[in-house]
């Protein structure tokens, strides 16, 4: 076998079930075949000593996506593809947001023109469903998931965003119809409401009562009412960003009485506390996020899930608020009040070095674990598998040349994305991309970027098997 136009040689090949020494060879930008001692290519890329791993989705990221607050997302669709290539994300699947009153294919339109010509990297769209009409229910929705747009993120709580339970259960059983994938935003929106009043009213106003508005509690119920609705439409859903052990709890009951309840979480809830939230002066608003960060405790029940198998996927949820910027964290000045802060925080780049440094590096969870956990299973979830997520012959050649030894401390000042902080400042990292390959064209290369904006694609998703109910 000859011809390959790339050949990458003597690493150590690592998917979501295997390890093991191969070459890669890569032709019209794919993976044309995987074996030891392979001829060479018109170009050669030398992994020795390093890692051989599927590129990154990140299926869980906000990009120039609209707000009504006046607040505006710092990444557009090429800083944040840019970003999420240096670290090893070769996929990104961020929202289409409908707003009330607003067609949901006027959402998706607006999206497109948001990216078009922007990204690095190969995208798709995931839909935030606000305005469920009944055109929506009827036409819109089952149109949209039939062209490609499989998943749709449904909010329990934020008042412009927040569905009710009737409207969740009309959803979910279009979910079912239709194959769709539905993520679900788990948090009591009433009680955080009456929780926010109570503190607003006392003068408790400070970045670290957004924690206090926001306890456990209101995550566990929810989870467990989402969890109820599902059961009663007999579909799979996934609860994302799931930052506390009584969310857990609820998942691991519903797993364990058989249903599909899939789980994500996030680097804030595996290296953040809520004492971050607590930082000197207006500093906590940095790591303001919903729902919020926890403690250590949580910290190691989170960890545990991500061993165990609770959680299927690990996203950045990369929420991009300036921190020094009237348009993001200081939306009312240094003084603003909790509840009027931005939430999120910035980290679609620094997402699989955590997960690598803090989970494989210490011990936590396996390397075909990480690599289940940031590529393959999102892949999966999401209809683009084995196109995207795997290393395997016919699949994109969306590759990382990871370093695992490599030594760092991320600084914002080292970072791609168009903010001005991450909340992750002076954390010690022992892991990091090298070279990132996406369709087999080498986008990162020794801290270069080698391809110009517009060269990613728009995906088009298929209906996932993880999101079709099980047959009896």
């Amino acid at each position: 076998m000859t011809g390959f136009d790339t050949l990458i040689r003597n690493g150590t090949v690592v998917t979501a079930s295997d390890t093991f020494d191969a070459d890669i060879g890569i032709t019209d930008g794919k993976i044309q075949a995987i074996g030891r001692n392979l001829p060479a290519g018109k170009k050669i890329i030398d992994a020795t000593g390093h890692l051989v791993i599927p590129g990154g989705v990140d299926g869980h990221c906000h990009l120039d996506q609209p707000t009504g607050d006046g607040s505006v997302c710092a990444d557009d669709f090429y800083t944040g593809t840019v970003a999420a290539a240096y670290g090893g994300t070769t996929t990104v699947i961020p929202f289409a947001c409908q707003f009330k009153g607003m067609p949901m294919q006027a959402a998706v339109d607006d999206y497109h023109r948001r990216a078009h010509g922007k990204a690095v990297i190969d995208y798709a769209f995931h839909l935030i469903v606000s305005d469920p009409t009944e055109a929506l229910l009827k036409e819109d929705l089952p149109r949209l998931i039939n062209e490609g747009y499989t998943s749709f993120k449904i909010y329990m709580t934020y008042d412009d965003m927040k569905l009710n339970d009737k409207q969740i259960v009309q959803l979910l059983a279009l979910a079912r119809t239709h194959g769709a994938m539905a993520m679900i935003h788990a948090e009591n929106a009433d009680l955080i409401s009456w929780l926010t009043d109570t503190l607003v009213e006392q003068g408790k106003t400070e970045p670290r009562f957004h924690a206090t508005a926001r306890p456990m509690l209101v995550e566990r119920e929810a989870t467990h009412r989402a969890i109820t609705i599902a059961e009663l439409a007999d579909v799979p859903i996934l609860i994302v960003h799931v930052s506390g052990r009584e969310a857990v709890e609820q998942i691991h009951w519903a797993q364990g009485r058989g249903m599909r309840i899939y789980a994500e979480t996030c680097p804030q809830y595996v290296t953040l506390t809520q004492d971050d939230l607590a930082r000197p002066g207006f500093e906590g608003a940095k790591c303001i996020c919903s729902p919020p960060p926890r403690n250590k405790e949580n910290q190691a029940v989170i960890w545990d899930g991500l061993a165990s198998g609770l959680f299927h996927i690990f996203s950045s949820d990369h929420a991009p608020f300036r921190y020094k910027s009237e348009t993001g964290k200081m939306l009312h000045g240094e003084s603003t009040p909790f509840n009027w802060i931005p939430n999120g925080v910035p980290g679609i780049e620094t997402r699989l070095p955590i997960l690598f440094s803090e989970g494989v590096k210490k011990g936590r969870i396996s390397l075909n674990r990480f690599v289940e956990l940031v590529a393959t299973n999102p892949a999966k979830m999401y209809g683009l598998y084995p196109r995207k997520g795997t290393l395997a012959i016919g699949s994109d050649a969306d590759i990382v040349i990871f370093d695992p030894n490599a030594k760092r401390i991320i600084r914002s000042q080292d970072l791609h994305h168009n903010v001005d902080y991450t909340p992750y400042e002076g954390l010690e990292i022992e892991g990091w991309p090298l070279t990132v390959l996406s369709r087999g064209e080498v986008v990162i290369e020794k801290e270069k970027l080698l391809v110009a904006p517009g060269r990613g694609e728009f995906l088009v998703c298929n209906k996932p098997d993880m999101a079709r109910p099980k047959v009896a």
